[in-house]
């Protein structure tokens, strides 16, 4: 028998918690619940869940503050619900440390399977062995470290912007179209979701290029896909 993994839900949506809860128990997950975000952030230190699914609105905190608070003590992979999927939103989810992020009313085949993939992903993904990665004056990738250096300093990436980052990097000079990146990144449920993809790159550019709106590392070649810039490459 496999490792039972535990996600929890912080949502004060009742009806929704016990349907989701119903569906991951069927697919064989252990499911936590907390109705609040000072509850859900005690839960993720005291119980250590492997996924969270994260509702912006709560009774007491945001959702984002959560978010950020749990940013500060944990990498835990957390799934973002948001009531439209407006742009301004998926960025700040982003920005915020979230791995994803659901649209409410949440169809809940696409959650689980959105959630099978993320633990994927994270139970799969190894550091190379070795120096691998890049390295010039102003940017510094260490992906055996899984450390990111801007200008000396380090850059907080969420898992999926460093699973993102070590594809580009690892096939530098390759121009990759998006379907590639979405399935060898997020994994197969997602290859149609193009929009998901740009999104992350402009996240990713925000935080590493010294003008995100000229980016010199992460290209675009229109019509074929993206493309990681190698300039110098360390010994």
């Amino acid at each position: 028998m496999g490792i039972i993994r535990k996600v929890l839900v912080i949502d004060d949506d009742v009806l929704l918690v016990r349907l989701m809860e119903h569906h991951l128990i069927e697919e064989g997950f252990e499911v936590i619940k907390a109705y609040n975000g000072r509850e859900g952030l005690s839960l993720v230190r005291s119980l250590k869940p492997d996924l969270v699914t994260l509702d912006i609105v709560l009774p007491d905190i945001s959702g984002w503050e959560v978010c950020q608070l749990i940013r500060q003590v944990s990498k835990v992979p957390i799934v973002m619900l948001t009531v439209k999927e407006e742009e301004e939103d998926v960025v700040r989810a982003l920005e915020y440390g979230a791995d994803d992020y659901i649209a409410k009313p949440v169809g809940m085949k696409e959650l689980v399977a959105r959630i099978q993939a993320i633990l994927r992903r994270e139970e799969f993904h190894e550091s190379p062995k070795g120096w691998v990665g890049f390295s010039d004056e102003f940017l510094q990738v260490d992906l055996a470290q899984q450390r990111v250096l801007r200008q000396g300093s380090e850059v907080r990436l969420t898992p999926t912007e460093l699973n993102l980052l070590s594809y580009l990097v690892t096939n530098a000079g390759r121009t990759i179209k998006p379907r590639e990146l979405l399935v060898e990144v997020w994994g197969q449920e997602y290859a149609d979701d193009f929009d998901f993809v740009r999104t992350y790159i402009w996240q990713l550019r925000r935080k590493l290029e010294p003008d995100p709106k000229n980016p010199k590392y992460i290209l675009n070649r229109p019509g074929f896909g993206y493309c990681f810039e190698r300039r110098q490459q360390q010994a």
